[in-house]
């Protein structure tokens, strides 16, 4: 006799409850933030070493020709990271997005003062080091969120409603085997 089919795995929606989140809170923070003025990009999931997430100019096509933007976050970081400081990262790498297409961009990877002034006006405050008082413009820079700034008040509005990263990466299990066959002992 057969046992009975466990239902529970098809009943999780990992992809829609991630992306659908993901992009609530671009649309939550494009009002709040920008004015609703930004296009809509597409956000992809991207583990890129040393990095909590990226923008890339007109990245995507669809098959009448239109573009969209991407803005990459990194799942790996998620883990440690609390979910207002994920969406500080959607909401850094929106500020490279608006300066795509209004403002002047930096070459390459390189955070200008126009950036940076664009993220301070949101509370965003531009670091290279992580800390108070770092350089606000460089190839490297990330940022911190300043208590009861723009950003911060309306992370709290979107947290406040229930919002959540729904999936994060589960921690290693100990002896598990790798992929390259070596344990994680």
């Amino acid at each position: 006799m057969n046992a009975p089919l466990d239902t529970a795995p098809l009943q999780l929606k990992p992809t829609k409850e991630t992306y659908d989140r993901l992009q609530q809170a671009y649309e939550h923070f494009n009002k709040g933030l920008f004015e609703g003025k930004l296009p809509n990009a597409l956000i992809t999931l991207q583990r890129r070493k040393n990095t909590y997430g990226y923008f890339a100019g007109a990245r995507f096509r669809n098959d009448d020709g239109r573009q969209a933007d991407e803005i990459a976050l990194n799942p790996a970081t998620f883990r440690e990271r609390t979910s207002k400081d994920i969406l500080a990262t959607l909401v850094h790498e929106m500020v490279h997005l608006w300066q795509h297409h209004e403002g002047e961009p930096g070459r390459g990877r390189y955070h200008n003062r126009e950036w940076a002034d664009k993220m301070k006006a949101l509370g965003l405050q531009p670091t290279d080091n992580g800390a108070e008082g770092g350089k606000e413009t460089g190839e490297t820079v990330g940022h911190l969120i300043v208590p009861a700034g723009p950003f911060d008040q309306a992370a709290d509005k979107l947290i406040g409603r229930e919002f959540a990263i729904a999936w994060k990466e589960a921690p290693p299990a100990l002896g598990t085997i790798t992929r390259r066959g070596r344990s994680r002992a």
